[in-house]
């Protein structure tokens, strides 16, 4: 069975069952523990939601509506994200980890989605924790990406199916080697991937707030499969 490094955040609960329930074992890694000791014997790395990613990390300066965070955890994710595409552990994430994601690699963000993007749809809906699964719009998945093939079920025909959404910034410029395999109607960016990676995966939404229900359980089985495969 694979563990999984899961980066620490504030609403860990659900990123913690959504693993288990996909057949995974959990090990929470913690900011300030060395990088390659945090990877050992892991089978693959989820990067969790959680404070907007400094600006400065991708060389912007700070919009009024960024919101300080963490510069050490930044530091922290920012390194995993290398060390697991060095040794090529499937990786997957959310919310805030697709945009660690991205930028560890190169990419930028737009950091303010209400007033940077234009008719942009409300991102950031402000639910209490039970409506955390509602849906607040679509989002519409390439043909033939990994996250189609994950997702086939949920499509069921289309190419497109109902997401939550809990965010005010997103992937704008993409990392080099990364692709867009999903959008919002508005055209944010709601997933990106490698294709050349065994699992290389991030989404912008919440799937984890679904693992009592499973809509999205075969993105976090299809992260499982992977890691099992590298252990």
């Amino acid at each position: 069975m694979a563990e999984i490094a899961v980066t620490n955040c504030a609403k860990l609960e659900d990123y913690k069952q959504a693993v288990v329930h996909a057949g995974g074992e959990v090990r929470v890694v913690e900011q300030g523990t060395d990088i390659t000791e945090a990877l050992r014997g892991a089978g693959g790395l989820l990067l969790t939601g959680g404070d907007d990613v400094s600006p400065s990390r991708y060389g912007e300066t700070t919009h009024a509506a960024t919101l300080e965070g963490s510069p050490e955890r930044d530091e922290f994710e920012i390194a995993l994200v290398n060390e697991a595409r060095r040794i090529g552990m499937p990786i997957f994430g959310i919310c805030r980890g697709i945009q660690v994601m991205n930028v560890a690699l190169g990419g930028t963000l737009i950091q303010d989605i209400p007033s940077q993007v234009e008719n942009a749809l409300d991102h950031s809906l402000k639910v209490p924790p039970h409506k955390a699964f509602d849906y607040a719009h679509d989002v519409w998945v390439e043909d033939n990406s990994l996250l189609a093939r994950l997702m086939t079920e949920r499509l069921s025909g289309s190419d497109s199916c109902a997401v939550n959404s809990r965010h005010h910034q997103a992937v704008k410029q993409v990392a080099p080697g990364l692709k867009v395999v999903a959008t919002a109607p508005d055209g944010i960016i709601e997933a990106i991937e490698d294709p050349e990676a065994r699992f290389c995966l991030g989404v912008q939404w919440h799937p984890e707030n679904f693992w009592r229900t499973g809509e999205f359980r075969p993105l976090f089985e299809g992260f499982v499969e992977a890691s099992n495969k590298r252990t």
